[in-house]
């Protein structure tokens, strides 16, 4: 009677295999909660031990991906979750309000952030000889969508270089163009291309993006931003919302007010300062526009965030 052949031990799932080296090695470079800047240019690291209050910030070009935790993002009046092997994309820079909803102690939320560059972007475009985007329509800034294999997989080869830092200037050029590559290939590609392809209407509205972050301060004047970005007025208005979800007027407002946030709370400014600083004439109108986004006034929002701190 012939024995039977020893069956092989199952092989764990590779995807969930990746999954906890993702969550091991975020933990081993990122033991305190907050932020933590890393060897590899462009990349950050998060971890917090608790859920966090809603965040107002700017988010810039970056692909973020959670490996552990719940996070939601706010553009708008539009909300994004996302969560372990999900990434969130953004196109171009848009004040968003960020909140981790699921951490714990014994589970912290980990996640990382890769900056995203336009240039690369299109210098990878012109090797692929990718179509012309110029006639499509804007897509949506903001994004979530489930991490694929590929791209799992060149965001882990990217996180190992930690552990050897010598390979870093030789191996990182090649894993960023690689996680381009698998971001552009993609159903959400369209979004990366209208951000680098040059004439594109989402190439257009990057640059409108870019004059309201450099000119915030000043009394938004439509018929300049358009002719900036060779658009007629009301192609910015349509164009402009359906990237970033709100008007420039509204855009140009949460800078404003963020900007103004950061310097009573930094900077120690009053609120009649730093409201003027930014653009507001009114007292009076900067108090109330900064209650209506921020959840009370100024001097009893920064003393909140003072005490929370």
């Amino acid at each position: 009677m012939n024995a039977e052949a020893p069956i092989a031990p199952v092989e764990p799932d590779l995807a969930a295999r990746q999954q906890q080296e993702l969550v091991q090695t975020i933990e081993r470079f990122a033991r305190e909660d907050g932020s933590s800047e890393t060897a590899v240019p462009g990349l950050m690291l998060f971890r917090t031990s608790r859920p966090s209050e809603p965040l107002h910030c700017l988010y810039e070009p970056a692909l973020g991906l959670v490996v552990q935790g719940r996070k939601k993002v706010l553009l708008g009046e539009e909300t994004y979750y996302y969560g372990p092997s999900q990434f969130l994309m953004v196109s171009v820079d848009v004040p968003v309000i960020g909140q981790v909803i699921e951490a714990s102690v014994d589970v912290p939320y980990l996640s990382l952030r890769l900056d995203l560059d336009p240039k690369e972007i299109s210098a990878l475009l012109m090797d692929l000889d990718a179509p012309s985007q110029t006639a499509r329509p804007c897509p949506r800034c903001v994004m979530v969508n489930d991490l694929e294999a590929p791209l799992r997989d060149a965001v882990l080869r990217l996180l190992r270089l930690l552990d050897t830092p010598e390979d870093i200037p030789v191996l990182l050029p090649l894993i960023r163009r690689e996680i381009l590559y698998r971001l552009l290939r993609g159903s959400y590609g369209a979004q990366l291309r209208q951000m680098a392809s040059t004439g594109s209407q989402g190439h257009r509205i990057g640059r409108a993006v870019n004059w309201l972050r450099q000119n915030f301060h000043q009394p938004l004047q439509i018929e300049r931003l358009a002719r900036e970005v060779n658009m007629s007025t009301s192609a910015l208005h349509h164009h402009f919302k359906a990237v970033t979800a709100m008007s420039p007027l509204q855009f140009q407002k949460q800078l404003r007010l963020q900007e103004a946030r950061r310097l009573m709370l930094v900077e120690s400014l009053d609120a009649a300062s730093a409201g003027g600083r930014v653009g507001y004439e009114s007292p009076s109108q900067f108090s109330r526009e900064y209650s209506r986004l921020f959840g009370a006034p100024p001097l009893r929002d920064i003393a909140r965030l003072r005490q929370s701190a």
